[in-house]
Protein backbone atom coordinates (compact mmCIF):
# COMPACT_ATOMS: atom_id res chain seq x y z
CA UNK A 1 0.00 0.00 0.00
CA UNK A 2 2.77 2.57 0.97
CA UNK A 3 4.49 1.51 -2.61
CA UNK A 4 1.39 2.75 -4.43
CA UNK A 5 0.92 6.10 -2.15
CA UNK A 6 4.73 7.12 -3.19
CA UNK A 7 3.80 6.18 -6.45
CA UNK A 8 0.71 8.12 -6.72
CA UNK A 9 2.42 11.24 -5.20
CA UNK A 10 5.38 11.24 -7.84
CA UNK A 11 3.31 10.87 -10.46
CA UNK A 12 0.88 14.24 -9.22
CA UNK A 13 4.45 15.90 -8.70
CA UNK A 14 6.24 15.24 -11.60
CA UNK A 15 2.59 15.85 -14.03
CA UNK A 16 2.80 19.10 -12.11
CA UNK A 17 6.22 19.80 -13.09
CA UNK A 18 5.62 19.39 -16.55
CA UNK A 19 2.13 21.37 -16.67
CA UNK A 20 3.73 24.56 -14.45
CA UNK A 21 6.89 24.24 -17.59
CA UNK A 22 4.75 24.21 -20.22
CA UNK A 23 1.71 26.96 -19.60
CA UNK A 24 2.46 28.06 -15.86
CA UNK A 25 1.38 27.95 -12.35
CA UNK A 26 -2.00 30.00 -13.12
CA UNK A 27 -2.98 28.58 -15.77
CA UNK A 28 -2.38 25.08 -14.67
CA UNK A 29 -5.79 23.60 -12.88
CA UNK A 30 -5.42 20.36 -10.55
CA UNK A 31 -7.88 18.40 -12.86
CA UNK A 32 -5.47 18.84 -15.49
CA UNK A 33 -2.61 17.38 -13.42
CA UNK A 34 -4.51 14.38 -12.20
CA UNK A 35 -5.98 14.06 -15.71
CA UNK A 36 -1.86 13.59 -16.93
CA UNK A 37 -1.32 11.59 -13.37
CA UNK A 38 -4.16 9.62 -14.57
CA UNK A 39 -5.64 9.72 -10.82
CA UNK A 40 -8.73 11.19 -9.34
CA UNK A 41 -8.91 15.06 -8.55
CA UNK A 42 -9.78 14.34 -5.09
CA UNK A 43 -6.32 12.26 -4.31
CA UNK A 44 -4.34 15.00 -5.56
CA UNK A 45 -6.51 17.26 -2.67
CA UNK A 46 -5.85 14.39 -0.18
CA UNK A 47 -1.94 14.30 -0.38
CA UNK A 48 -1.70 18.32 -1.42
CA UNK A 49 -4.40 19.96 -0.17
CA UNK A 50 -4.59 22.30 -3.16
CA UNK A 51 -2.50 23.85 -6.28
CA UNK A 52 -0.29 25.57 -3.69
CA UNK A 53 0.22 22.88 -1.91
CA UNK A 54 1.14 20.97 -4.94
CA UNK A 55 3.31 23.77 -5.81
CA UNK A 56 5.33 23.85 -2.26
CA UNK A 57 6.02 20.02 -2.59
CA UNK A 58 7.16 20.75 -6.53
CA UNK A 59 9.30 23.06 -4.90
CA UNK A 60 10.75 21.38 -2.17
CA UNK A 61 11.17 17.94 -4.01
CA UNK A 62 13.00 18.92 -6.89
CA UNK A 63 16.33 17.37 -7.30
CA UNK A 64 17.13 20.01 -10.71
CA UNK A 65 19.64 22.11 -7.45
CA UNK A 66 20.81 18.87 -6.09
CA UNK A 67 21.72 18.04 -9.83
CA UNK A 68 23.43 21.57 -10.39
CA UNK A 69 25.45 20.66 -7.72
CA UNK A 70 27.16 18.06 -9.14
CA UNK A 71 27.10 19.43 -12.48
CA UNK A 72 29.30 22.18 -10.84
CA UNK A 73 31.77 19.44 -9.02
CA UNK A 74 32.48 18.41 -12.22
CA UNK A 75 33.00 21.48 -13.81
CA UNK A 76 35.71 22.66 -11.51
CA UNK A 77 37.44 19.41 -11.95
CA UNK A 78 38.04 20.27 -15.57
CA UNK A 79 40.83 22.39 -17.07
CA UNK A 80 39.22 24.72 -18.95
CA UNK A 81 39.83 28.32 -18.13
CA UNK A 82 38.04 30.38 -15.09
CA UNK A 83 36.20 32.13 -18.20
CA UNK A 84 35.14 29.38 -19.91
CA UNK A 85 33.57 27.58 -17.09
CA UNK A 86 31.84 30.39 -16.14
CA UNK A 87 30.38 31.75 -19.51
CA UNK A 88 29.46 27.54 -19.42
CA UNK A 89 27.60 27.70 -16.40
CA UNK A 90 25.69 31.38 -16.97
CA UNK A 91 24.80 29.67 -21.03
CA UNK A 92 23.37 26.39 -19.32
CA UNK A 93 21.42 28.06 -16.87
CA UNK A 94 19.97 30.49 -19.07
CA UNK A 95 18.92 27.85 -21.60
CA UNK A 96 17.38 25.78 -18.56
CA UNK A 97 15.30 28.37 -17.80
CA UNK A 98 14.60 29.17 -21.44
CA UNK A 99 12.56 26.01 -21.80
CA UNK A 100 10.56 26.77 -18.85
CA UNK A 101 9.63 30.55 -19.70
CA UNK A 102 5.79 30.61 -18.47
CA UNK A 103 6.84 28.59 -15.25
CA UNK A 104 10.22 31.03 -14.12
CA UNK A 105 6.97 34.23 -15.14
CA UNK A 106 5.17 32.51 -12.93
CA UNK A 107 7.24 31.63 -10.32
CA UNK A 108 8.59 35.57 -10.01
CA UNK A 109 5.58 37.41 -11.34
CA UNK A 110 3.04 35.75 -8.88
CA UNK A 111 5.48 34.93 -6.03
CA UNK A 112 2.88 37.59 -4.08
CA UNK A 113 -0.04 35.29 -4.73
CA UNK A 114 1.75 32.25 -3.05
CA UNK A 115 1.41 31.14 0.72
CA UNK A 116 4.22 32.20 3.07
CA UNK A 117 5.13 28.45 2.71
CA UNK A 118 5.82 28.72 -0.72
CA UNK A 119 7.58 31.75 -0.79
CA UNK A 120 9.80 30.43 2.37
CA UNK A 121 10.59 27.30 0.07
CA UNK A 122 11.32 29.13 -2.73
CA UNK A 123 13.75 30.88 -0.87
CA UNK A 124 15.14 27.93 0.76
CA UNK A 125 15.67 26.49 -2.58
CA UNK A 126 17.22 29.56 -3.91
CA UNK A 127 19.87 30.13 -1.21
CA UNK A 128 20.68 26.13 -2.41
CA UNK A 129 21.63 26.98 -5.61
CA UNK A 130 23.73 30.07 -4.73
CA UNK A 131 25.86 28.20 -2.09
CA UNK A 132 26.75 25.68 -4.66
CA UNK A 133 27.59 28.28 -7.38
CA UNK A 134 29.69 30.13 -4.17
CA UNK A 135 31.72 26.61 -3.83
CA UNK A 136 32.44 26.27 -7.45
CA UNK A 137 33.32 29.75 -7.52
CA UNK A 138 35.80 29.39 -4.73
CA UNK A 139 36.73 26.15 -6.59
CA UNK A 140 38.05 28.64 -9.42
CA UNK A 141 39.23 31.58 -7.59
CA UNK A 142 41.72 29.21 -5.59
CA UNK A 143 43.26 27.11 -8.66
CA UNK A 144 43.77 30.32 -10.50
CA UNK A 145 44.86 32.50 -8.07
CA UNK A 146 42.07 35.37 -9.44
CA UNK A 147 41.35 38.59 -7.41
CA UNK A 148 37.43 39.61 -6.79
CA UNK A 149 35.95 42.70 -5.03
CA UNK A 150 33.48 40.35 -2.76
CA UNK A 151 33.48 37.43 -1.21
CA UNK A 152 32.06 33.90 -3.49
CA UNK A 153 29.08 34.04 -1.19
CA UNK A 154 28.22 37.43 -2.41
CA UNK A 155 29.25 37.03 -6.06
CA UNK A 156 27.69 33.84 -6.17
CA UNK A 157 24.22 35.80 -5.59
CA UNK A 158 24.81 38.08 -7.55
CA UNK A 159 25.59 36.17 -10.57
CA UNK A 160 22.52 33.84 -9.77
CA UNK A 161 20.05 37.43 -9.51
CA UNK A 162 21.47 38.61 -12.50
CA UNK A 163 20.68 35.54 -14.63
CA UNK A 164 17.32 35.52 -13.28
CA UNK A 165 16.90 39.27 -14.21
CA UNK A 166 18.13 38.94 -17.61
CA UNK A 167 15.66 36.10 -17.97
CA UNK A 168 12.71 37.92 -17.22
CA UNK A 169 13.52 40.56 -19.31
CA UNK A 170 13.57 38.53 -22.36
CA UNK A 171 10.61 36.56 -21.43
CA UNK A 172 8.41 39.56 -20.55
CA UNK A 173 9.83 42.91 -22.67
CA UNK A 174 10.09 43.15 -27.09
CA UNK A 175 12.64 45.19 -28.67
CA UNK A 176 15.04 46.00 -25.06
CA UNK A 177 18.51 47.66 -26.43
CA UNK A 178 20.49 46.51 -23.03
CA UNK A 179 22.46 43.82 -25.37
CA UNK A 180 22.86 42.80 -28.73
CA UNK A 181 22.77 39.32 -28.34
CA UNK A 182 23.29 36.29 -25.55
CA UNK A 183 26.79 36.26 -25.99
CA UNK A 184 27.27 39.82 -25.57
CA UNK A 185 25.47 39.60 -21.69
CA UNK A 186 27.43 36.64 -20.88
CA UNK A 187 30.74 38.30 -21.76
CA UNK A 188 30.18 41.59 -20.04
CA UNK A 189 28.62 39.01 -17.33
CA UNK A 190 31.85 37.29 -17.06
CA UNK A 191 33.96 40.01 -17.35
CA UNK A 192 32.10 41.32 -14.37
CA UNK A 193 32.68 38.79 -11.77
CA UNK A 194 35.63 37.34 -12.85
CA UNK A 195 38.18 40.31 -13.18
CA UNK A 196 41.08 38.55 -14.13
CA UNK A 197 40.00 35.79 -16.02
CA UNK A 198 41.42 35.14 -19.41
CA UNK A 199 39.09 34.06 -22.28
CA UNK A 200 40.91 30.82 -24.14
CA UNK A 201 39.11 31.33 -27.57
CA UNK A 202 41.09 34.37 -28.15
CA UNK A 203 43.56 35.47 -25.35
CA UNK A 204 42.10 38.21 -24.58
CA UNK A 205 42.29 39.19 -20.32
CA UNK A 206 39.18 40.71 -19.41
CA UNK A 207 40.09 43.26 -16.34
CA UNK A 208 37.13 45.00 -13.95
CA UNK A 209 35.84 47.26 -16.49
CA UNK A 210 34.67 50.05 -14.01
CA UNK A 211 37.81 50.51 -12.75
CA UNK A 212 40.22 50.49 -16.14
CA UNK A 213 41.57 53.62 -17.32
CA UNK A 214 42.28 54.14 -21.08
CA UNK A 215 45.89 56.12 -21.33
CA UNK A 216 46.26 56.82 -25.39
CA UNK A 217 49.38 58.00 -26.39
CA UNK A 218 50.19 61.93 -27.41
CA UNK A 219 50.38 62.52 -31.49
CA UNK A 220 54.07 63.67 -31.13
CA UNK A 221 55.19 60.04 -29.67
CA UNK A 222 53.35 58.29 -31.82
CA UNK A 223 54.88 59.59 -34.84
CA UNK A 224 58.76 59.81 -33.61
CA UNK A 225 57.70 55.57 -32.26
CA UNK A 226 57.15 55.02 -36.71
CA UNK A 227 59.94 57.30 -36.64
CA UNK A 228 62.27 55.43 -35.27
CA UNK A 229 60.27 51.85 -36.69
CA UNK A 230 60.97 53.49 -40.39
CA UNK A 231 64.72 53.91 -40.00
CA UNK A 232 64.20 50.51 -38.25
CA UNK A 233 63.49 49.01 -41.24
CA UNK A 234 60.56 47.43 -43.39
CA UNK A 235 59.55 45.29 -40.68
CA UNK A 236 59.42 47.34 -38.08
CA UNK A 237 57.82 50.16 -39.89
CA UNK A 238 55.15 47.66 -41.15
CA UNK A 239 54.44 46.33 -37.82
CA UNK A 240 54.37 49.83 -36.23
CA UNK A 241 51.81 50.73 -38.78
CA UNK A 242 49.24 47.52 -38.04
CA UNK A 243 49.44 48.44 -34.37
CA UNK A 244 48.70 51.72 -34.68
CA UNK A 245 46.50 52.00 -38.02
CA UNK A 246 44.49 48.67 -37.07
CA UNK A 247 44.41 48.34 -33.45
CA UNK A 248 45.37 45.08 -33.68
CA UNK A 249 46.84 43.08 -30.36
CA UNK A 250 49.73 40.88 -30.76
CA UNK A 251 48.11 37.88 -30.67
CA UNK A 252 46.04 39.05 -33.95
CA UNK A 253 49.50 40.12 -35.29
CA UNK A 254 50.90 36.91 -35.11
CA UNK A 255 48.13 35.04 -36.73
CA UNK A 256 47.70 37.01 -39.38
CA UNK A 257 48.69 35.37 -42.97
CA UNK A 258 49.31 37.23 -46.44
CA UNK A 259 45.89 36.34 -47.56
CA UNK A 260 44.10 38.08 -44.91
CA UNK A 261 44.41 41.44 -47.10
CA UNK A 262 42.05 42.73 -49.10
CA UNK A 263 43.63 45.73 -51.52
CA UNK A 264 42.23 48.44 -53.90
CA UNK A 265 42.30 51.83 -55.03
CA UNK A 266 39.63 52.07 -52.35
CA UNK A 267 40.09 50.09 -49.09
CA UNK A 268 43.04 47.98 -47.14
CA UNK A 269 41.32 45.32 -45.16
CA UNK A 270 42.88 43.04 -42.98
CA UNK A 271 41.05 39.60 -42.27
CA UNK A 272 41.16 38.70 -38.47
CA UNK A 273 40.62 35.08 -37.71
CA UNK A 274 42.01 34.80 -33.99
CA UNK A 275 39.26 35.17 -31.49
CA UNK A 276 36.40 37.67 -33.09
CA UNK A 277 36.34 36.81 -36.89
CA UNK A 278 36.09 40.53 -38.30
CA UNK A 279 37.51 42.84 -40.92
CA UNK A 280 39.44 45.54 -40.00
CA UNK A 281 40.55 48.42 -42.59
CA UNK A 282 44.28 49.92 -42.29
CA UNK A 283 44.26 53.49 -41.67
CA UNK A 284 45.71 55.81 -43.92
CA UNK A 285 45.81 58.82 -41.37
CA UNK A 286 47.34 58.18 -37.80
CA UNK A 287 46.69 60.96 -35.51
CA UNK A 288 46.51 63.51 -38.35
CA UNK A 289 49.96 62.51 -40.55
CA UNK A 290 49.35 60.64 -43.34
CA UNK A 291 50.88 57.02 -44.24
CA UNK A 292 51.00 56.07 -47.33
CA UNK A 293 47.33 55.29 -49.65
CA UNK A 294 45.93 52.28 -49.54
CA UNK A 295 47.88 50.54 -52.03
CA UNK A 296 51.27 51.81 -51.02
CA UNK A 297 51.80 52.11 -47.24
CA UNK A 298 54.45 50.41 -44.92
CA UNK A 299 52.96 47.02 -44.14
CA UNK A 300 52.61 46.60 -48.40
CA UNK A 301 55.97 47.68 -48.82
CA UNK A 302 57.31 45.62 -46.36
CA UNK A 303 55.39 42.50 -48.28
CA UNK A 304 56.96 43.73 -51.58
CA UNK A 305 60.42 43.53 -50.39
CA UNK A 306 60.19 39.70 -49.56
CA UNK A 307 61.78 36.92 -51.23
CA UNK A 308 60.43 34.17 -49.19
CA UNK A 309 57.07 31.91 -49.80
CA UNK A 310 56.09 32.13 -45.78
CA UNK A 311 52.35 32.52 -45.53
CA UNK A 312 53.08 34.65 -42.13
CA UNK A 313 52.54 38.57 -42.67
CA UNK A 314 54.91 38.60 -40.78
CA UNK A 315 58.08 37.35 -39.93
CA UNK A 316 61.43 37.63 -37.55
CA UNK A 317 64.81 38.11 -37.83
CA UNK A 318 65.80 34.66 -38.75
CA UNK A 319 62.70 34.22 -41.64
CA UNK A 320 60.28 32.59 -39.59
CA UNK A 321 57.09 34.05 -38.68
CA UNK A 322 57.29 36.03 -35.61
CA UNK A 323 56.01 35.45 -32.17
CA UNK A 324 54.67 37.81 -29.69
CA UNK A 325 57.25 37.80 -27.38
CA UNK A 326 59.59 39.04 -30.56
CA UNK A 327 57.00 41.73 -31.13
CA UNK A 328 56.99 43.07 -27.41
CA UNK A 329 60.85 42.76 -28.09
CA UNK A 330 60.72 44.94 -31.00
CA UNK A 331 58.44 47.56 -29.10
CA UNK A 332 60.98 48.40 -25.98
CA UNK A 333 63.70 48.44 -28.34
CA UNK A 334 62.10 51.09 -30.24
CA UNK A 335 60.48 52.81 -27.37
CA UNK A 336 63.79 52.46 -25.54
CA UNK A 337 64.37 56.03 -23.81
CA UNK A 338 60.40 57.55 -24.94
CA UNK A 339 58.48 58.81 -21.80
CA UNK A 340 54.43 58.76 -21.72
CA UNK A 341 53.16 62.22 -20.11
CA UNK A 342 52.92 59.94 -17.19
CA UNK A 343 56.66 59.36 -16.92
CA UNK A 344 56.62 55.97 -18.09
CA UNK A 345 57.78 54.21 -20.93
CA UNK A 346 55.25 53.69 -23.90
CA UNK A 347 53.42 50.29 -23.21
CA UNK A 348 52.38 48.15 -26.30
CA UNK A 349 48.81 47.98 -25.21
CA UNK A 350 48.64 51.37 -25.35
CA UNK A 351 49.14 51.56 -29.47
CA UNK A 352 46.06 49.70 -29.41
CA UNK A 353 44.23 52.33 -27.16
CA UNK A 354 45.10 55.27 -28.81
CA UNK A 355 43.81 53.65 -31.84
CA UNK A 356 40.75 53.05 -29.92
CA UNK A 357 40.39 56.63 -29.12
CA UNK A 358 40.98 57.96 -32.00
CA UNK A 359 38.39 56.00 -34.51
CA UNK A 360 35.59 57.60 -31.71
CA UNK A 361 37.06 60.83 -31.83
CA UNK A 362 36.87 60.44 -36.02
CA UNK A 363 32.93 60.48 -35.29
CA UNK A 364 32.40 56.23 -34.87
CA UNK A 365 30.04 54.77 -32.73
CA UNK A 366 29.99 52.47 -30.29
CA UNK A 367 27.79 49.91 -31.96
CA UNK A 368 30.21 50.17 -35.25
CA UNK A 369 33.22 49.83 -33.08
CA UNK A 370 32.18 46.87 -31.07
CA UNK A 371 31.53 45.10 -34.57
CA UNK A 372 35.17 46.52 -35.92
CA UNK A 373 36.84 45.41 -32.25
CA UNK A 374 34.85 42.41 -31.84
CA UNK A 375 34.47 43.90 -28.01
CA UNK A 376 31.02 44.44 -26.34
CA UNK A 377 29.79 47.63 -25.64
CA UNK A 378 30.67 47.33 -21.81
CA UNK A 379 34.14 46.67 -22.58
CA UNK A 380 34.08 50.02 -24.56
CA UNK A 381 32.78 52.54 -22.50
CA UNK A 382 36.10 53.53 -20.88
CA UNK A 383 37.37 54.20 -24.34
CA UNK A 384 34.55 56.46 -25.31
CA UNK A 385 35.27 58.54 -22.04
CA UNK A 386 38.46 59.02 -22.99
CA UNK A 387 37.86 60.23 -26.46
CA UNK A 388 34.70 62.28 -25.00
CA UNK A 389 37.35 63.98 -22.80
CA UNK A 390 39.82 64.43 -25.67
CA UNK A 391 37.41 66.68 -27.27
CA UNK A 392 36.50 68.11 -24.26
CA UNK A 393 39.97 69.78 -24.38
CA UNK A 394 40.37 70.33 -27.84
CA UNK A 395 36.44 72.45 -27.39
CA UNK A 396 38.19 74.18 -24.59
CA UNK A 397 41.44 75.31 -26.47
CA UNK A 398 39.37 76.25 -29.49
CA UNK A 399 37.42 78.48 -27.22
CA UNK A 400 40.45 79.93 -26.18
CA UNK A 401 42.12 80.69 -29.74
CA UNK A 402 38.81 82.23 -30.48
CA UNK A 403 38.96 84.28 -27.50
CA UNK A 404 42.62 85.66 -28.19
CA UNK A 405 41.41 86.57 -32.13
CA UNK A 406 39.00 88.60 -30.79
CA UNK A 407 40.83 90.80 -28.46
CA UNK A 408 43.75 90.77 -31.47
CA UNK A 409 40.84 91.96 -33.83
CA UNK A 410 39.61 94.34 -31.01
Amino acid sequence: MSGQIVSTRQRLINAAMSLFAAQGVTETTTKAVAELAQVNEVTLFRHFGNKYGLLLAVISESPVFEELGESLKRQASQSTSAYQALKDYCDRRLQALEKVPDLVRSLVGEAGNYPVENRQALGRSLNQANRYVAEYLATVVEREQLHTHLPTEKLASLLNSLLLGYAMIQFTSEFHEFWRDRDEFLESLVALFLPSATDSTSSRKYEFIATEKVIDLPANLVHLILQRAKKSGLRDYALMYVLFGAGLSTTEVVNLERSHQIIDTNRHLLQITQGSTRQVPVNQWILGKRYGSHTRNPLTQWLKSRKDEHSALFLNDSGMPISKVEIEERWQILTEGLLTPEGQQPAIEQAQQTWCTEMLMKGMNLEDMSIITGWNLTQLQPYARRAKEKLALEQAIRLDQKSRQVTRES
